[in-house]
């Protein structure tokens, strides 16, 4: 009996994905092992330049150059906790308002769902600094986007300008399972 209930908890276990939520693509999911330290709820915008198609000169697209966001602990937006933005380097940080930060690189993405929305991302920390929370993180998740994609059209009267095109999400912090 106990042997019966073990193996129908492991395979409930799995099928969840080691405790990932079940909208989480496989691709974007966290190592097994990984313990989620800290769930935050961003609302910024994501910011592009109209600059000419390196592939094509006789055409201009919107080019991704860095994020700017604020980061809740709540879904109302109401508990300030942190930011997100590029660092000198353009690589992507978050800073928590008890002074740790942690910057990452990506490892995969997966389309939002719906393609209407920038894509969910998977990060390994590369570097973390300070005492707090985001000083123990590994991995980040980005899911659950609205909003920030580039915009649709670009035509040689928009190059040179930037857009600022809002988006929310939601950001989870990893350390490794102690």
């Amino acid at each position: 009996m106990i042997r019966t209930i073990f193996s129908l908890l492991l395979v409930f276990y799995t099928m969840a994905g080691f405790g990932q939520d079940k909208d989480i693509p496989y691709s974007i999911q966290v190592p097994e092992g990984s313990e989620l330290i800290l769930h935050t709820y961003a609302r910024g915008v994501q910011i592009y330049m109209c600059t000419q198609d390196p592939r094509d000169t006789s055409r201009v697209v919107w080019t991704f150059n860095e994020p700017r966001a604020n980061l809740y602990a709540d879904s109302s937006y109401k508990h300030l906790i942190g930011k997100h933005y590029f660092d000198a380097g353009k690589n992507p940080t978050w800073e928590d308002t008890d002074g740790s930060k942690v910057t990452g690189t990506k490892i995969q993405q997966a389309n939002a769902p719906g393609g209407l929305a920038i894509p969910w991302l998977l990060l390994k920390a590369t570097t973390t600094s300070g005492a707090g929370t985001l000083a123990h993180a590994r991995f980040i998740q980005r899911i659950y986007t609205r909003g920030g994609k580039a915009p649709a059209i670009a035509g040689n009267l928009h190059k040179g300008q930037i857009a600022e095109v809002p988006y929310t999400a939601e950001y989870l912090f990893y350390s490794e399972k102690q």
